[in-house]
């Protein structure tokens, strides 16, 4: 399926929004290797940049996020963090909110005059005006995410506008994270996230 996506020469970028990605895969019980998802773009088209957007957790002294950041930093990935806010709800309860639609928008449209093709890796129906943008300006946009949870991960509307809907579960022999012993170039770490 991805192999017939992209010519060889097409310039792609992936755009992962590291929360949204993370709840999919969890919900369709598996862990995604980050290594072998690079690797799987780099041998279908020309990658640009690989981005992946998160929120860190600020002021404690453990964040189980940390170890995938550094490591992703070092192996390939464009990293986009900012620190969470902390607030209090109306309920009075602790709620922390990190999201980073507005970086992973503005990354895009800067970029898209270097590339052919997006590949958004989100279910957020907030990225349907986004993803229309970019086709305007003459690029395919391709969305990763998942209708095989329930409820559906993705958004029916970003689903619809996307160019090309590739569906998670049907990656997931290529990309997912083996949990038999280590070998050569299992290195990424594990992790949980946050969002």
């Amino acid at each position: 399926m991805i192999d017939k996506l992209f010519h060889p020469q097409e310039r792609v970028a992936l755009f992962i929004d590291g929360a949204n990605l993370y709840a999919a895969a969890k919900t369709l019980g598996f862990d995604i290797d980050y290594r072998r998802l690079l690797e799987l773009f780099q041998g279908n088209c020309r990658l640009i940049r690989a981005y992946y957007y998160t929120a860190l957790i600020e002021n404690e002294e453990y964040s189980p996020i940390r170890p995938l950041v550094d490591w992703l930093d070092y192996n390939g990935y464009t990293m986009v963090t900012k620190p969470t806010k902390e607030f209090v709800d109306a309920m009075g309860r602790r709620k922390i909110k990190g999201n980073m639609d507005i970086e992973l928008a503005i990354d895009m449209l800067e970029l898209a005059d270097h590339i052919d093709h997006v590949v958004l890796f989100s279910g957020d129906g907030d990225f349907r005006r986004l993803v229309e943008a970019v086709q305007r300006k003459g690029l395919r946009a391709s969305v990763v995410s998942t209708i095989r949870s329930q409820p559906p991960m993705i958004a029916d509307e970003l689903r619809r506008q996307a160019d090309r809907f590739l569906e998670l579960s049907d990656l997931a022999e290529r990309i997912q994270r083996v949990h038999a012993a280590r070998g050569p170039g299992d290195d990424a770490p594990r992790f949980a996230q946050t969002g």
